[in-house]
């Protein structure tokens, strides 16, 4: 622990509970590990690079890493150590920041290759007081192209007296030649637990008390950052008298009220609009800010999504009574269709909500919109609707029409021509439909595709093809069909091709058939009421048709399936 005794002035929270030991380190326990046994075991790497999002200690594990190197302890031992005493002159010097052998630079601030070569002129040097020289860089990734191209050389193979301790934020902008040179620690992301228990130890020692919902909101708020979550008690502190409340830290960061965010969330979810009006001013009277409003919105409805499919994720400890008790209530009675709608619009929002002139002016505009949109029948309600106000039966008939089965592809063998010496793996086309999908079944796309969209086919039999080509076909095509036919059926087949004016080709013939369904299905009065509502909505034949399969025949519907393309 940090003091300013000197002067006598406050340290804030982050510097005077910064982690002086490995021990200290919170939710890093993997490179505790890996370098204690390093440590240990005399298997010390001559260069590391420490990775993660602000605030979870990488320039303060750089530090520890240099006083267990440098420690001399108060009995002046010989080698590296896993515990670093904290007293002897070595670990005073480096937590302050003055030890002349452990070189802290900003490349930030830093980044030329001017910089880079006074390092290097002063790493031939043996150390002065320490037992290795520490170059520690933090947000490495700032270094421009020529610094890092001087330091590669001295970074592979720098003197045994050297130790290279890089930190950074933007791992993916360090280049790849320094990223292999060194041992990569990723810093992990601070649990909210994991924050909130330190929270409450330094409470404690401060003298203080807190209600756990607030340094909960405040873990939180800090997103997995420990600095940043020190900063915001630092706050909290000077905010209150005595006792960090609920109430001061929802002030304090423009948290709204959870209950009145979570009444505001079923609103949406029952399309009550003037009471999501009524809810939002209220707030925003109170001191919300729109954009962490809608970033709660957000949360609440992953949260009730995540309850949905996964029950047991409701024993979560992260979670508020509060917060169970909405899943529990929403989880059975809201699809994951509406859930996965509102989140679609609510995340776009954001981008509105950045953009907008006045921000509670366009989260209303947003939530109006969701509450609108939810209480709108879902696409698979729409499709019940035509089946229970409409008869499916002309419809499934076209189907059976149009959009046949996948064809079983008869061996030879099962033909009335048997012979016992035919390979009985070969099939045989009893129409050109059936001959165009078989080889689309057996992945000979452009073969299908030219069967369909390039050849009119004016007969056809069990071995002999007559049909119009187009200019696209050339004489390799119709000997490569000639064999693959072959191939497939065991029979030499007679192609007689001819040029000229093209005849109708299957994909026209498929087309349409499935316009003719099509406005067929437009003529239904509910479908007309449907198109006439959702403006620019188009029928999809085949959607319609595998919601119809589902209905009449398969366990369970996907919701996924839209009724309508809607462009709204």
């Amino acid at each position: 622990m940090l003091e300013d005794t000197q002067n006598n002035q406050y340290v804030v929270l982050a510097r005077k509970y910064r982690p002086q030991t490995f021990d200290d380190l919170l939710g890093q326990d993997a490179l505790v590990q890996t370098l204690t046994n390093a440590i240990k075991n005399n298997r010390l790497h001559h260069a590391y690079i420490l990775t993660g999002i602000r605030g979870v200690g990488k320039t303060t594990t750089a530090r520890i890493i240099a006083k267990a190197l440098n420690c001399i302890g108060p009995d002046a031992h010989d080698g590296p150590t896993t515990k670093p005493c904290g007293v002897c002159e070595n670990c005073r010097a480096i937590s302050e920041g003055r030890h002349i052998d452990v070189l802290e630079l900003d490349a930030a601030s830093r980044t030329g290759v001017d910089d880079i070569r006074e390092i290097l002129d002063g790493v031939r040097y043996k150390p002065t007081n320490a037992r290795y020289k520490v170059y520690i860089i933090d947000e490495v990734h700032m270094l421009s192209k020529s610094a890092f191209n001087a330091l590669l050389k001295t970074l592979e193979e720098p003197p045994s007296h050297v130790k290279f301790i890089f930190a950074t934020t933007e791992i993916r902008k360090v280049p790849v030649t320094v990223l292999s040179r060194c041992q990569r620690f990723d810093l992990q992301r601070l649990t909210v637990d994991t924050l909130f228990n330190h929270f409450k130890n330094i409470v404690a020692k401060e003298g203080l008390s807190a209600e756990d919902e607030a340094l909960t909101m405040i873990a939180k708020a800090a997103d997995g950052s420990c600095r940043d979550g020190l900063s915001l008690l630092d706050q909290a502190i000077s905010l209150s008298s005595g006792t960090i409340t609920a109430d001061v830290v929802k002030n304090m960061i423009g948290l709204a009220d959870r209950n009145q965010t979570f009444s505001l969330f079923q609103d949406l979810i029952n399309g009550k609009t003037d009471a999501v009006l009524t809810n939002i001013k209220e707030q925003y009277k109170n001191g919300a800010n729109p954009t962490t409003l809608l970033q709660d919105l957000i949360n609440i409805t992953h949260m009730v999504a995540k309850a949905k499919i996964v029950p047991s994720s409701l024993t979560d400890d992260n979670l508020s009574e509060a917060e169970k008790n909405l899943c529990q209530s929403l989880s059975s009675s809201v699809s994951i269709a509406i859930l996965s709608k509102i989140w679609q619009m609510l995340i776009k929002g954001m981008s509105e909500l950045a953009l907008a002139p006045v921000q509670i002016d366009a989260l209303e505009m947003i939530l109006i919109r969701v509450a609108y949109s939810a209480s709108l029948p879902t696409p698979f309600e729409l499709l019940n609707d035509v089946k229970k106000n409409s008869s499916l039966t002309p419809i499934v008939e076209k189907k059976n029409e149009s959009l046949a089965a996948a064809p079983v592809f008869r061996r030879r063998d099962d033909v009335d021509t048997p012979s016992t010496s035919q390979n009985p793996s070969f099939v045989s086309f009893a129409s050109p439909e059936e001959m165009a999908q078989y080889f689309e079944a057996h992945r000979k796309m452009l073969l299908s595709y030219a069967i369909k969209n390039d050849i009119a086919i004016q007969e056809f039999a069990d071995g002999f093809i007559k049909m119009t080509i187009s200019d696209k076909i050339s004489n390799d095509f119709i000997l490569n069909f000639h064999k693959e036919l072959e191939t497939a059926t065991g029979k030499n087949w007679k192609i007689e091709t001819l040029r000229g004016q093209m005849g109708q080709t299957i994909a026209a013939k498929e087309h349409e058939k499935e316009e003719e369904n099509k406005r067929s299905i437009s003529e239904y009065p509910l479908v007309k009421a449907i198109l006439a509502e959702f403006k620019g909505s188009k029928i999809d034949i085949l959607t319609r048709i595998k919601q119809i399969e589902e209905e009449e025949g398969v366990e369970s519907s996907d919701e996924s399936e839209t009724f309508f393309d809607e462009d709204i």
